[in-house]
Protein backbone atom coordinates (compact mmCIF):
# COMPACT_ATOMS: atom_id res chain seq x y z
CA UNK A 1 0.00 0.00 0.00
CA UNK A 2 1.59 3.70 -0.53
CA UNK A 3 0.83 5.94 1.63
CA UNK A 4 2.97 9.18 3.41
CA UNK A 5 1.92 7.83 6.99
CA UNK A 6 4.20 4.84 6.17
CA UNK A 7 8.17 6.73 4.95
CA UNK A 8 10.51 4.02 4.14
CA UNK A 9 12.97 6.52 3.23
CA UNK A 10 14.99 9.51 5.20
CA UNK A 11 13.43 11.46 2.27
CA UNK A 12 9.70 10.82 3.01
CA UNK A 13 10.47 10.49 6.69
CA UNK A 14 11.63 13.73 6.89
CA UNK A 15 8.64 15.33 5.08
CA UNK A 16 6.19 12.75 6.98
CA UNK A 17 7.86 14.22 10.21
CA UNK A 18 6.96 18.19 8.82
CA UNK A 19 3.39 16.98 8.00
CA UNK A 20 2.87 15.55 11.88
CA UNK A 21 4.18 18.76 13.48
CA UNK A 22 1.50 20.86 11.42
CA UNK A 23 -1.09 18.68 12.05
CA UNK A 24 -0.41 18.48 15.80
CA UNK A 25 -0.04 22.13 16.11
CA UNK A 26 -2.60 22.92 13.81
CA UNK A 27 -5.12 20.70 16.16
CA UNK A 28 -4.14 22.80 18.82
CA UNK A 29 -4.82 25.78 17.70
CA UNK A 30 -8.15 24.74 16.52
CA UNK A 31 -8.87 23.20 20.12
CA UNK A 32 -7.41 26.69 21.66
CA UNK A 33 -9.95 28.56 19.67
CA UNK A 34 -13.05 26.23 20.11
CA UNK A 35 -12.19 26.52 23.85
CA UNK A 36 -11.96 30.16 24.15
CA UNK A 37 -15.33 30.80 22.21
CA UNK A 38 -17.56 28.60 24.28
CA UNK A 39 -15.68 30.08 27.64
CA UNK A 40 -16.61 33.37 26.46
CA UNK A 41 -20.13 32.04 25.60
CA UNK A 42 -20.52 30.80 28.76
CA UNK A 43 -19.31 33.46 31.03
CA UNK A 44 -21.63 35.92 29.15
CA UNK A 45 -24.78 34.02 29.68
CA UNK A 46 -23.74 33.88 33.34
CA UNK A 47 -23.24 37.38 33.92
CA UNK A 48 -25.64 39.15 30.93
CA UNK A 49 -29.35 38.30 30.31
CA UNK A 50 -30.32 37.09 26.38
CA UNK A 51 -31.23 40.87 25.95
CA UNK A 52 -27.92 41.96 26.20
CA UNK A 53 -25.36 39.68 25.04
CA UNK A 54 -25.20 42.00 21.96
CA UNK A 55 -23.85 44.61 23.64
CA UNK A 56 -20.39 44.95 24.31
CA UNK A 57 -19.54 44.88 28.15
CA UNK A 58 -17.54 47.86 30.08
CA UNK A 59 -13.95 47.25 29.62
CA UNK A 60 -14.53 44.66 27.34
CA UNK A 61 -13.10 46.42 23.94
CA UNK A 62 -9.91 46.95 25.70
CA UNK A 63 -9.55 42.85 27.04
CA UNK A 64 -11.12 42.06 23.28
CA UNK A 65 -7.86 43.94 21.77
CA UNK A 66 -5.22 42.57 24.09
CA UNK A 67 -6.59 38.80 23.10
CA UNK A 68 -6.18 39.96 19.75
CA UNK A 69 -2.82 41.24 19.85
CA UNK A 70 -1.92 38.06 21.95
CA UNK A 71 -3.26 35.81 19.41
CA UNK A 72 -1.46 37.76 16.17
CA UNK A 73 1.81 37.15 18.18
CA UNK A 74 1.25 33.76 19.00
CA UNK A 75 0.29 33.32 14.90
CA UNK A 76 3.14 35.40 13.56
CA UNK A 77 6.00 33.17 16.11
CA UNK A 78 4.34 29.46 15.08
CA UNK A 79 4.35 30.30 11.10
CA UNK A 80 7.46 31.92 11.23
CA UNK A 81 8.60 28.47 13.34
CA UNK A 82 6.72 26.27 10.35
CA UNK A 83 8.60 28.98 8.02
CA UNK A 84 12.03 27.76 9.34
CA UNK A 85 11.02 24.42 9.80
CA UNK A 86 9.96 24.04 5.93
CA UNK A 87 13.23 25.00 4.80
CA UNK A 88 15.12 23.09 6.58
CA UNK A 89 13.26 19.78 5.17
CA UNK A 90 14.10 22.19 2.15
CA UNK A 91 17.59 22.11 2.37
CA UNK A 92 17.75 18.75 3.08
CA UNK A 93 15.61 17.27 0.01
CA UNK A 94 17.92 19.53 -2.05
CA UNK A 95 21.03 18.00 -1.16
CA UNK A 96 23.12 16.42 -3.64
CA UNK A 97 23.45 12.53 -3.18
CA UNK A 98 27.04 10.64 -3.15
CA UNK A 99 27.25 8.23 -5.55
CA UNK A 100 23.69 8.04 -6.43
CA UNK A 101 21.93 5.26 -9.19
CA UNK A 102 20.59 7.59 -11.80
CA UNK A 103 17.60 6.59 -13.16
CA UNK A 104 15.85 8.74 -16.16
CA UNK A 105 12.10 8.65 -16.24
CA UNK A 106 9.81 10.04 -19.03
CA UNK A 107 6.45 10.35 -18.58
CA UNK A 108 4.18 9.29 -21.77
CA UNK A 109 0.07 9.02 -21.93
CA UNK A 110 -0.15 6.80 -20.09
CA UNK A 111 3.14 4.94 -19.25
CA UNK A 112 6.36 5.31 -17.79
CA UNK A 113 9.62 4.53 -19.31
CA UNK A 114 12.99 3.89 -17.41
CA UNK A 115 16.18 4.07 -18.90
CA UNK A 116 19.31 3.30 -16.14
CA UNK A 117 21.97 5.31 -17.02
CA UNK A 118 25.08 4.04 -17.85
CA UNK A 119 28.08 5.16 -19.91
CA UNK A 120 28.71 1.72 -21.64
CA UNK A 121 25.68 1.26 -23.87
CA UNK A 122 25.33 -2.62 -23.85
CA UNK A 123 24.79 -2.56 -19.60
CA UNK A 124 21.79 0.28 -20.18
CA UNK A 125 18.96 -1.35 -18.94
CA UNK A 126 15.39 -0.09 -20.73
CA UNK A 127 12.44 -1.25 -19.01
CA UNK A 128 9.23 0.79 -18.15
CA UNK A 129 6.35 1.09 -14.94
CA UNK A 130 8.59 -0.76 -12.94
CA UNK A 131 11.81 -0.33 -11.14
CA UNK A 132 14.29 -2.43 -8.90
CA UNK A 133 16.43 -0.25 -6.85
CA UNK A 134 19.35 -1.11 -3.71
CA UNK A 135 18.21 -0.47 -0.12
CA UNK A 136 21.11 1.80 1.27
CA UNK A 137 21.95 3.51 -2.33
CA UNK A 138 20.87 7.07 -3.63
CA UNK A 139 19.40 6.98 -6.07
CA UNK A 140 18.56 9.98 -8.57
CA UNK A 141 15.31 10.19 -11.38
CA UNK A 142 16.20 12.55 -13.99
CA UNK A 143 12.70 13.31 -15.42
CA UNK A 144 11.29 14.38 -18.70
CA UNK A 145 7.75 14.61 -20.06
CA UNK A 146 7.11 13.27 -23.81
CA UNK A 147 3.79 15.03 -24.50
CA UNK A 148 1.73 17.03 -21.14
CA UNK A 149 2.43 17.52 -18.08
CA UNK A 150 3.53 14.81 -15.67
CA UNK A 151 4.11 14.62 -11.82
CA UNK A 152 6.06 11.74 -10.33
CA UNK A 153 4.85 10.74 -7.01
CA UNK A 154 6.01 7.82 -4.30
CA UNK A 155 4.67 8.46 -1.59
CA UNK A 156 6.48 5.93 0.86
CA UNK A 157 9.65 7.15 -0.48
CA UNK A 158 9.42 10.56 -1.83
CA UNK A 159 7.55 14.12 -2.51
CA UNK A 160 6.64 15.54 -5.65
CA UNK A 161 7.81 16.41 -8.91
CA UNK A 162 6.49 17.14 -11.75
CA UNK A 163 7.65 16.38 -15.49
CA UNK A 164 7.08 19.53 -17.68
CA UNK A 165 7.49 19.06 -21.88
CA UNK A 166 10.85 20.52 -22.92
CA UNK A 167 12.26 20.73 -19.26
CA UNK A 168 14.50 18.57 -17.09
CA UNK A 169 14.25 18.59 -13.55
CA UNK A 170 15.73 15.76 -10.98
CA UNK A 171 14.37 13.93 -7.20
CA UNK A 172 16.20 11.60 -4.92
CA UNK A 173 15.67 9.44 -2.01
CA UNK A 174 17.24 6.46 -0.62
CA UNK A 175 15.29 3.36 0.49
CA UNK A 176 16.02 2.29 3.49
CA UNK A 177 13.65 -0.91 3.80
CA UNK A 178 13.19 -3.36 1.42
CA UNK A 179 10.09 -3.68 -0.14
CA UNK A 180 7.37 -3.04 -3.07
CA UNK A 181 6.94 0.47 -3.18
CA UNK A 182 3.39 1.76 -5.87
CA UNK A 183 3.73 5.55 -7.05
CA UNK A 184 1.63 7.11 -8.99
CA UNK A 185 1.35 10.22 -11.44
CA UNK A 186 -0.09 13.18 -9.42
CA UNK A 187 -1.20 15.48 -11.95
CA UNK A 188 -3.85 14.88 -14.50
CA UNK A 189 -2.75 14.37 -17.69
CA UNK A 190 -5.84 12.69 -20.06
CA UNK A 191 -8.20 10.67 -20.16
CA UNK A 192 -6.25 7.47 -18.21
CA UNK A 193 -4.52 9.78 -16.00
CA UNK A 194 -5.46 7.54 -12.77
CA UNK A 195 -3.76 4.63 -14.57
CA UNK A 196 -0.52 5.34 -14.86
CA UNK A 197 1.05 4.13 -11.88
CA UNK A 198 4.58 2.79 -11.36
CA UNK A 199 6.39 0.23 -9.17
CA UNK A 200 10.07 0.35 -7.40
CA UNK A 201 11.18 -2.71 -5.81
CA UNK A 202 13.22 -1.98 -3.27
CA UNK A 203 15.64 -4.91 -2.46
CA UNK A 204 18.95 -5.60 -0.48
CA UNK A 205 21.89 -5.15 -2.56
CA UNK A 206 22.95 -8.50 -3.47
CA UNK A 207 19.29 -9.59 -4.69
CA UNK A 208 19.32 -6.27 -6.70
CA UNK A 209 22.78 -7.24 -8.29
CA UNK A 210 21.12 -10.32 -9.34
CA UNK A 211 18.30 -8.02 -10.94
CA UNK A 212 20.68 -6.26 -12.44
CA UNK A 213 22.95 -9.13 -14.32
CA UNK A 214 19.70 -10.28 -15.77
CA UNK A 215 18.30 -7.33 -16.89
CA UNK A 216 21.46 -6.42 -18.98
CA UNK A 217 21.95 -9.82 -20.65
CA UNK A 218 20.07 -9.63 -24.41
CA UNK A 219 17.10 -12.50 -24.84
CA UNK A 220 18.53 -15.61 -26.69
CA UNK A 221 17.30 -16.56 -30.29
CA UNK A 222 14.17 -19.41 -29.24
CA UNK A 223 14.95 -22.64 -30.55
CA UNK A 224 11.10 -24.00 -29.99
CA UNK A 225 8.98 -23.85 -33.26
CA UNK A 226 6.10 -22.47 -31.05
CA UNK A 227 8.25 -19.65 -29.51
CA UNK A 228 9.84 -18.91 -33.16
CA UNK A 229 5.82 -18.49 -34.42
CA UNK A 230 5.01 -16.56 -32.08
CA UNK A 231 8.32 -14.29 -32.39
CA UNK A 232 7.02 -13.74 -36.35
CA UNK A 233 3.99 -12.73 -35.13
CA UNK A 234 5.86 -10.41 -33.23
CA UNK A 235 7.69 -9.08 -36.01
CA UNK A 236 4.92 -9.05 -38.43
CA UNK A 237 1.91 -8.13 -36.90
CA UNK A 238 2.67 -4.80 -36.02
CA UNK A 239 4.11 -4.90 -32.60
CA UNK A 240 7.70 -4.50 -33.44
CA UNK A 241 6.54 -1.09 -35.26
CA UNK A 242 5.68 0.32 -31.34
CA UNK A 243 7.79 -2.18 -29.13
CA UNK A 244 11.67 -2.98 -29.06
CA UNK A 245 12.75 -6.50 -27.83
CA UNK A 246 16.84 -6.43 -27.41
CA UNK A 247 18.71 -9.50 -29.18
CA UNK A 248 15.78 -9.09 -32.46
CA UNK A 249 15.08 -6.29 -35.12
CA UNK A 250 12.55 -4.74 -32.70
CA UNK A 251 14.08 -1.46 -31.50
CA UNK A 252 11.09 0.95 -31.78
CA UNK A 253 10.60 3.85 -28.71
CA UNK A 254 7.18 4.18 -29.48
CA UNK A 255 6.15 2.13 -26.63
CA UNK A 256 7.12 0.25 -23.93
CA UNK A 257 10.53 -1.96 -23.86
CA UNK A 258 9.23 -5.15 -23.77
CA UNK A 259 13.08 -6.91 -23.28
CA UNK A 260 12.24 -8.19 -19.91
CA UNK A 261 8.45 -8.25 -20.11
CA UNK A 262 7.61 -11.24 -17.75
CA UNK A 263 9.66 -9.98 -15.05
CA UNK A 264 7.32 -7.05 -14.60
CA UNK A 265 4.77 -7.82 -12.07
CA UNK A 266 1.93 -5.80 -14.05
CA UNK A 267 0.90 -4.46 -17.47
CA UNK A 268 -0.27 -1.53 -19.11
CA UNK A 269 1.14 0.92 -16.36
CA UNK A 270 -0.18 -0.85 -13.06
CA UNK A 271 -3.60 -1.43 -14.70
CA UNK A 272 -3.58 -5.30 -14.35
CA UNK A 273 -1.25 -8.65 -13.48
CA UNK A 274 1.03 -10.12 -15.30
CA UNK A 275 -0.65 -13.13 -16.19
CA UNK A 276 -0.90 -14.85 -19.69
CA UNK A 277 -4.96 -14.28 -19.76
CA UNK A 278 -4.36 -10.44 -19.14
CA UNK A 279 -1.89 -10.32 -21.87
CA UNK A 280 -3.79 -11.83 -24.29
CA UNK A 281 -7.05 -9.19 -23.59
CA UNK A 282 -4.78 -6.44 -23.99
CA UNK A 283 -3.40 -7.60 -27.04
CA UNK A 284 -6.81 -8.29 -28.55
CA UNK A 285 -8.40 -5.09 -27.42
CA UNK A 286 -6.59 -2.67 -25.15
CA UNK A 287 -9.12 0.34 -25.48
CA UNK A 288 -11.73 -2.10 -23.62
CA UNK A 289 -9.05 -2.05 -20.66
CA UNK A 290 -7.89 1.25 -20.72
CA UNK A 291 -10.22 3.91 -23.05
CA UNK A 292 -7.74 5.94 -24.60
CA UNK A 293 -4.42 4.31 -24.69
CA UNK A 294 -2.25 4.84 -27.49
CA UNK A 295 -1.68 1.37 -28.03
CA UNK A 296 -3.96 -0.66 -31.32
CA UNK A 297 -6.03 -3.87 -31.23
CA UNK A 298 -4.45 -6.69 -32.79
CA UNK A 299 -6.83 -8.63 -34.67
CA UNK A 300 -5.17 -12.09 -34.45
CA UNK A 301 -6.24 -15.46 -34.82
CA UNK A 302 -6.61 -18.07 -31.33
CA UNK A 303 -3.24 -19.85 -32.92
CA UNK A 304 -1.53 -16.39 -33.79
CA UNK A 305 -2.44 -14.86 -29.83
CA UNK A 306 -1.55 -18.23 -28.45
CA UNK A 307 2.13 -18.53 -29.90
CA UNK A 308 2.56 -14.26 -29.71
CA UNK A 309 1.55 -14.54 -25.32
CA UNK A 310 3.90 -17.93 -25.09
CA UNK A 311 6.51 -15.96 -26.44
CA UNK A 312 6.37 -13.25 -24.47
CA UNK A 313 6.25 -14.86 -21.67
CA UNK A 314 9.63 -16.44 -22.19
CA UNK A 315 11.05 -12.34 -22.13
CA UNK A 316 12.34 -12.56 -18.61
Amino acid sequence: MHSVFDPASPQARAVAHLWWWMFGVGAAVWLAVMAAMLLSLRRRRAVRGPDELMQPAPGMDSHIERVVKAATFVTVLILIGFLAFDFSIGRILAQQPVDPLTIELTGHQWWWEVQYANQDLSQRIVTANEMHVPVGQPVRFILRSRDVIHSFWMPNLTGKRDLIPGYQSTIWFQADTAGTYRGQCAEFCGLQHAKMALTIIAQPKAQYQLWYAAAVSAQTEPADSTLLYGQRIFMTSGCSVCHAISGTQAYSTVGPNLTHFKSRTLIASGTLPNTRENVARWVLNPQAIKPGTQMPPSPLSTDQLSALVTYLETLK
